[in-house]
């Protein structure tokens, strides 16, 4: 698909810049914060996304939870209230 805009000589110029600085070309450079910004399909159903997700999770390591006086206000602020 193509798609034309137009866009002023300091926008441009400034893209150009960040195209530079990353090393690839003004047209790479809007193709890639184009695709970015469209979400991708994973082709997975949200069945299949929560297995693998919890499937992931079990790899972390067991971390004990924060006792009530960790988590209270009185332990996070102190004096300040």
């Amino acid at each position: 698909m193509r798609v034309t805009i137009d866009i002023g000589p300091e926008t441009q110029a400034g893209l150009l810049e960040l195209a530079n600085a990353g090393g690839v070309t003004a047209e790479e450079y809007v193709r890639s914060l184009v695709e970015s910004a469209v979400p991708r399909s994973s082709g997975l159903t949200p069945a299949q996304r929560s297995a693998a997700w919890i499937e992931s999770a079990t790899h972390f390591p067991y971390t004990p939870p924060l006792s009530d006086e960790a988590i209270s206000r009185e332990s996070i602020y102190g004096d300040r209230g």
